[in-house]
This record gives structure tokens, sequence and C-alpha cells, in this order.
């Protein structure tokens, strides 16, 4: 099985739990570090792409241009059948990707948020194993339209896009399943005045942590090895 690209839009990436679960079930990994402006990888050497977030968002294309790079390779992954899976800005970039809109969500999410699978979740090889009421971690502004064709996977009680599947390669969370305590910590202490911009403090954000991150990262990677194992049988 070749490796999977791991796809870094943020400086302050971590890639949280990814590695350690990834390595778990018996798959490796590559970095295209595409914000820090190397050239694209080509597909033919990885059986998967994993889109991680990023402090950018897609309103920042024409003046960031990796993001349009990044676009390029989810094209690409798209023609190419690639095992795909967009988190958060992966989410997004996804659908703009296939030039749906982009849009200020109604709320700002962050910190611990319930999320409600569709009725035909359940079934769903990557994300099946959520369930009504999950918490899942947040931290983003925006929020998109689902691109043509795509099956609504989980809904939030705010946001109404989390989760969606387009064909039986490509996958996108708005949710970040991938964050550890570290990774969020770090996004905490590199947010200036946090509960005026995002509406919850740190304070706040780390006491949701507690009650429900451990929970969180079981489910996070069980995420990661089946995405391991489609991409293992597409491999």
């Amino acid at each position: 099985m070749k490796p999977l690209l791991f796809v870094r839009a943020d400086g302050s990436e971590t890639f949280g739990i990814a590695p350690a679960a990834i390595a778990d079930a018996g798959g490796a990994t590559v970095i295209w570090d595409a914000i820090g402006g190397e050239p694209p990888p080509s597909l033919e050497t990885v059986s998967g792409v994993v889109l991680f977030g990023s402090a950018f968002n897609v309103e920042h294309a024409d003046e960031q241009a990796f993001i349009h790079a990044i676009r390029e390779l989810t094209l690409d992954a798209l023609d190419r059948r690639v095992p795909y899976l967009g988190i958060c800005f992966g989410a997004q970039v996804l659908a703009w990707s296939l030039d749906k809109a982009i849009e200020k969500a109604p709320v700002r999410e962050v910190g611990y948020v319930p999320i409600r699978p569709t009725s035909v979740a359940s079934a769903d090889p990557l994300l099946g194993h959520y369930a009504d009421g999950d918490m899942v971690f947040q931290w983003h502004m925006d929020t998109f339209v689902l691109p043509e064709g795509a099956t609504l996977l989980a809904a939030g009680d705010d946001v109404t896009n989390q989760a969606y599947r387009l064909n039986d390669t490509t996958w996108a969370t708005q949710f970040h399943f991938e964050i550890d305590r570290r990774e969020m910590n770090l996004w905490i202490d590199e947010t200036d005045d946090i509960e005026a911009t995002w509406g919850k403090g740190a304070a706040a954000i780390r006491a949701e942590a507690d009650r429900y991150q451990a929970a969180h990262e079981v489910k996070g990677a069980e995420v990661f090895r089946r995405f391991v194992a489609i991409a293992r049988e597409g491999a």
C-alpha cells in the first residue's frame, strides 16, 4: 500500500491523532507542506489524500497561492478517484473546488458541539460509527453549499452541513475529528482574545475537553482506521 498524503494548510498544523492512528492501522504517511510553498506531489505516489484545516479561508485564495494549488490537487484526486478526506478547511475546499459557495456560518462554532447523523449515515463505510449527539470539536466561521450529488451524512443544530460523501471515494467533515489535546491547546494559545472573537473562552473550551476529548479521540481514530482500509482496498 502506498502512503497516505497529509496536506498541511496551516503553519501550526500538528495533525493531531492522525499519524499514530494511521500507523496503528498499518498505514504510512507523507506530508505535502502546501502552505510552505512545496510543489504538489504526483498522486500516483499515494493511496489517499487527507486535507487538514487552515487559519485561512477560501476567500483568501487570491492572496494565498497555496489554496489554488490545493484546489488543483483536490480536482486531480476526484478525477483519479483517489480516496480523499477533507477536514474543516478541507471540506470547504472540496465544495469550492466544485464551484459551490462558501459562506459565513450563522454562528461561529468553537469547542465541542453535538452532531446529528442522517438516516443514511449508519451504512457509511467511513463515518457510520457516529451516533446522534456525539460531541465533536469545531473551530470555524464559514460553511459551504453541498456539491451536486453529495450525500449529507451529519448535520448540526446550528450549522447544518457537518459531513458529506461524494461517490465512494470522497468524504469531508466540518468538524475536527483529528484534534488532540496538544493541538487544541496550541490553537487556543495562539488566538488573541479568544472569547471576544469566538464567543467562548479558553477555560470553557478546556473544560469541555475534560468531558469529551477521550471519546472524541476514539471516534476520530476509527475514522482514520477506516480510511486506511478504504485506501488499501483501492490500491
